[in-house]
C-alpha cells in the first residue's frame, strides 16, 4: 500500500519525536520505586511522572550550611520554620547542622514532626479550640520539649487545662504584634499581664516572647527592608527587656524571616531565628533584592516543579502540564523557567500552563522536560505528597510531605 509524501513525512517526524521523549515506564518496577519512602536507586528525573516537586540536594545543602554558619557566627540559635517544606527529612538535616528544634504553623505540622522524632517543637500560631490545645499537650507527654505561642488569656486557660489533663508541661512564648496586626498582643502592659498569668500556671512554663514582621520580610530593597524590620523588631527587643526587669522569664526572643535573616541578627535581644524559605527559595523572595544585588541571591533555588511539554503546535508558544494544581497562585506573578531567559509563563487552567516567547526560533519540543521556580514555595509544596530529592539528574531519595506517603503507602518504607 502506498502512502502520501505528506503522511510519510508526518510519520517520520513522529518517529523522531518519540525517540527523543523521556522513557515512559508502566511496569511494576518503576511503580515500586515511585512508592519508595527514603533512599531509592536507579531512578532518574526522566522517569518521574509530571508535574513533580524536585529538590536539588547540592543547592539545598549549601543553603542549610550557609544559614547554620550565619546563625552560629552571630551568636543566634536556629529554630527553622517547617511551614515551607512540611518535611521531617529536611528538619533532620537542619538539626544535624545545629538547629535546636523546629517552628510549625499548625497542630498537624507539630504532630508530623513529633511522629518523626523531632524535639524542640514551637507552635508559632495561636489556637482557639480546646481540641487543638489538647493535641499539643499530648505531644509533650513523656517530657518532649514543646512550646506554644499565646496572645490571649483564654488560650492560657485552654493550655493549662489540657496540660493538666494530659499530665504534661508546655513551654509558652507571648506572641507580640510588632506591626502586622495579624496575630499577637501589643508589646505593652497587656503583654506583661498575660505573661504574669502564665507564670501562675502549674502546667505552663513561661519561656519568653516571639515576634514576626511579615510586612518586613518582602520589602523590596535591602536598605528599606532593614529600616522596616529594625523598627518593628525594636519593639519586641524592648519588650523582652521589660520582661527581664520585671523578673519574668525571658530566655527566648524567637523571630526573623528569610528576607531579614541578616538584618534581625544585628539585634542583640533576639535569641533564635525562625527562618524557613531559605531551604527552598522562590520567585517572590528573589525579587526583594539583596545587600549587594538587585536580586536576593543569598540562597540558591533548590526547589523546582518538573513539567513536560504536552502540546507544541504553535511557533511561539508551548503548553506544559503544570497549572493551578501544580503551582501556588497567591502571587500576582507566575513561576519563572529555570535556566531560560525571555520565556513568559501564563496559567491556562487547572492542569496547564503556557510558555511563550518573542524570538522566531522554537526552543522547546513535545516531550521536553522543564523545571519551574515556584512563585511562592510554601503553598506550592503543600500541593504535593512527596519531594524528589535529586543530585543532578538522579533521584537519591523520596521524602514525604506532611507524612502523606506513610499514610497512603504503608509497607513500602525501607527497613
Amino acid at each position: 500500500m502506498q502512502i502520501s509524501r505528506r503522511a510519510a513525512g508526518l510519520a517520520s517526524c513522529l518517529g523522531l519525536l518519540s525517540a527523543t521523549l523521556p522513557r515512559a515506564y508502566g511496569d511494576q518496577e518503576l511503580a515500586k520505586k515511585l512508592r519508595t519512602i527514603g533512599r531509592v536507586t536507579g531512578l532518574a528525573k526522566a522517569d518521574l511522572p509530571t508535574p513533580a516537586l524536585l529538590l536539588d540536594l547540592d543547592i539545598f545543602e549549601k543553603n542549610l550550611a550557609k544559614m547554620a554558619k550565619h546563625a552560629a557566627s552571630n551568636g543566634k540559635q536556629l529554630r527553622p520554620h517547617a511551614k515551607t517544606h512540611k518535611c521531617v527529612e529536611v528538619v533532620r538535616r537542619q538539626e544535624a547542622l545545629g538547629a535546636i528544634g523546629v517552628c510549625v504553623a499548625t497542630v498537624n505540622e507539630a504532630e508530623v514532626m513529633a511522629t518523626g522524632g523531632i524535639d524542640g517543637i514551637l507552635l508559632a500560631s495561636p489556637i482557639a479550640t480546646p481540641s487543638k490545645s489538647a493535641r499539643m499537650a499530648g505531644l509533650a507527654v513523656g517530657g518532649r520539649n514543646v512550646i506554644v505561642a499565646v496572645d490571649h488569656a483564654q488560650q492560657v486557660s485552654m493550655y493549662e487545662q489540657a496540660a493538666a489533663k494530659a499530665g504534661s508541661k508546655l513551654g509558652v512564648l507571648i506572641d507580640l504584634d510588632v506591626g502586622d496586626h495579624r496575630t499577637g498582643i501589643e508589646p505593652d502592659e497587656l503583654a506583661l499581664k498575660l505573661a504574669e498569668l502564665v507564670t501562675k500556671s502549674k502546667q505552663l512554663e513561661l519561656r519568653g516572647v516571639q515576634a514576626y514582621s511579615g510586612g518586613s520580610s518582602h520589602v523590596i530593597g535591602f536598605a528599606q527592608r532593614r529600616n522596616h524590620s529594625l523598627q518593628a523588631m525594636s519593639r519586641a527587643a524592648a519588650m523582652r527587656e521589660r520582661f527581664r526587669k520585671s523578673g519574668l522569664p525571658s530566655e527566648i526572643l524567637s523571630a526573623t524571616s528569610t528576607g531579614t535573616y541578616n538584618i534581625d541578627s544585628e539585634i542583640e535581644q533576639i535569641t533564635e531565628l525562625q527562618v524557613g524559605s531559605y531551604v527552598a527559595m522562590d520567585v517572590d523572595y528573589r525579587r526583594i533584592g539583596g545587600l549587594h544585588s538587585d536580586v536576593f541571591n543569598d540562597f540558591g533555588h533548590a526547589l523546582t516543579v518538573l513539567a513536560t511539554v504536552v502540546s507544541a503546535n504553535y511557533r511561539k508558544q508551548v503548553t506544559i502540564d503544570a497549572g493551578f494544581k501544580a503551582l501556588a497562585t497567591d502571587r500576582p506573578f507566575g513561576p519563572d523557567l529555570k535556566d531560560h531567559q525571555g520565556i513568559r509563563y501564563l496559567f491556562r487552567g487547572d492542569e496547564f500552563g503556557v510558555l511563550s516567547w518573542e524570538t522566531e526560533s522554537t526552543p522547546f519540543q513535545l516531550g521536553d522536560r522543564l523545571e519551574l521556580l515556584a512563585p511562592h514555595c510554601d503553598p506550592t509544596v503543600n500541593l504535593y505528597d512527596r519531594i524528589y530529592a535529586c543530585r543532578r539528574d538522579q533521584v537519591e531519595e523520596i521524602w514525604s510531605v506532611m507524612d502523606r506517603l506513610s499514610a497512603t503507602q504503608e509497607g513500602n518504607r525501607p527497613s
